[in-house]
């Protein structure tokens, strides 16, 4: 965690905050082509992240999304929270059908393939995102929709 953790905490809480999250995607796209890819915003708020590459259901194209990232027993955590706002991400559809993905994190790319985890399972990983970014819980109340939680691990070379 950074300096700037707490802070990110105390925004992300805000209940408003699903409502600005297109004006986020468009500073992170900035920041990112300003740097040539080395930071994002989760990168100046101190917190663990990826950048999750996964081919589009429809287009097959490849997608890129920043995400904040639970490190965890040698893979990430990744939540479909959007905030908690009503809309699924797209990205989770697409990681839904490809189930696999790259990622990449501290500058290096890692194949990695997509689980997604229900019950029991979901609920103790839930526990240790949320030791991360407390957040999740907030966005969890702010929706119908039940938050998908991901696991991914590492593909064998």
């Amino acid at each position: 965690m950074g300096l700037l953790t707490p802070l990110a905490i105390r925004i992300g809480r805000l209940s408003w905050m699903p409502r600005l999250l297109p004006q986020v995607v468009w500073a992170d796209r900035r920041l990112q082509q300003l740097t040539r890819g080395r930071y994002t915003i989760l990168d100046v708020a101190g917190l663990p992240n990826l950048v999750l590459t996964v081919v589009g259901r429809k287009s097959g194209l490849p997608r890129s999304t920043p995400l904040l990232c639970v490190p965890h027993e040698g893979r990430w955590l990744v939540a479909g929270s959007y905030f908690g706002g009503p809309d699924m991400p797209v990205w989770v559809h697409n990681l839904r059908a490809a189930g696999e993905a790259t990622v990449t994190v501290d500058g290096r790319e890692v194949p990695v393939t997509a689980r997604e985890v229900s019950g029991e399972e979901r609920d103790e990983l839930w526990q240790v995102m949320l030791r991360t970014w407390p957040n999740f819980a907030h966005y969890e109340e702010r929706t119908d929709r039940v938050i998908p939680v991901f696991d991914l691990a590492p593909r064998p070379a």
